[in-house]
């Protein structure tokens, strides 16, 4: 069994490739890879992960004077930066609804896990929104808990994740500033090419700059999005087991919102191998946050799923040179 600790997953793996190339022929040709860095909608079952969303981050940068002016000077007749920028958001996104417009961001969402999601949804009609901590009276997109699971999935959103050129509201004055800078999060359908999307993205931010001013794109590394293949019958019969051994019932799967590029690198690298993607981080874990948890209990019973899984690739026979 060879067990791979990647350790720099929230920058982004950029090592990880090179890794799996040295490592090759200690790896050989895996029976079964098991990815250790999911989600989970409840505590009270085993949860696979179906998909994940790919994801693009791209710095948007909109000049129109070399330096700040006078709003009572400039107001009016040099046009705003971030007016501009606004603007060409809206080559991206629809701001009333949030709906991505750029045709190479969106991707149809397969019947077969369109029909899962509904599924989920109709056992757990709070799995998007219960966890969420919304202001009260906040209109949340979508009709209901169906389609928000579905959305969360598979559907492109954009999200400002960071500015600059612009003061704190303490330190601002009446300044018509030079620039305005966002970075860009859009989350991509899981079937989506990132790398062709990413070129789109720059294509239509860069084109035609709104009033001639400045406008600079620049575009971190492309993160596809994964699709789990189907499980071989020894995996499914062996999840299954360990689920109902732990928690009484059979596992369930669901499409995630977030992004593990290593995931489709993986699938790239070992085409044909059975990848399971379990996870830890349900309601309240709040991942990346300041008050980030762990469900113990359920941390144990995913240790002991894996085990069961593990056990059950070595009772199977695996041939020689293979690793699990």
């Amino acid at each position: 069994m060879v067990v791979l600790i990647e350790g720099s997953e929230e920058s982004g793996s950029p090592h990880l490739a090179d890794y799996l190339d040295r490592l090759g022929p200690r790896i050989g040709r895996p029976e079964l890879v098991v990815c250790l860095d999911s989600g989970c909608l409840t505590y009270d079952r085993l949860w696979l992960t179906t998909s994940l969303r790919g994801n693009l981050v791209a710095d948007v940068r909109v000049d129109v004077l070399t330096e700040g002016v006078h709003s009572g000077l400039a107001g009016a007749v040099v046009p705003s930066s971030f007016r501009l920028l606004r603007r060409l958001l809206s080559r991206i996104e629809d701001e009333a609804t949030g709906e991505i417009v750029l045709d190479d961001l969106v991707a149809e969402v397969p019947p077969g896990h369109r029909a899962n999601l509904e599924s989920v949804a109709a056992e757990f009609p709070g799995a998007v929104t219960g966890d969420l901590p919304t202001v009260p009276g906040l209109a949340l997109s979508g009709s209901g808990p169906a389609e928000r699971l579905i959305a969360k999935a598979w559907a492109p959103a954009l999200a400002v994740t960071g500015m600059a050129g612009i003061p704190a509201v303490g330190d601002a004055g009446n300044v018509l500033r030079p620039y305005t800078e966002a970075r860009i999060s859009v989350r991509l359908p899981p079937t989506v090419d990132a790398a062709a999307a990413g070129a789109a993205l720059v294509r239509a931010l860069s084109a035609d700059p709104p009033s001639g001013a400045r406008v600079t794109v620049e575009l971190e590394t492309p993160a596809d999005g994964w699709v789990a293949p189907d499980p071989e019958p020894w995996v499914t019969a062996a999840l299954d087991e360990a689920s109902r051994a732990s928690f009484g019932v059979p596992p369930a799967g669901y499409g995630e919102g977030g992004t593990i590029p290593f995931l489709a690198e993986l699938g790239r690298r070992f085409p044909g191998t059975p990848l399971v993607a379990p996870g830890v981080l349900g309601p309240t874990s709040n991942a990346h946050g300041p008050n980030e948890a762990l469900h113990l209990p359920m941390a144990r019973a995913v240790s002991a799923a894996v085990a069961s899984l593990v056990a059950a690739a070595a009772d199977r026979g695996a041939e020689p040179g293979r690793a699990t």
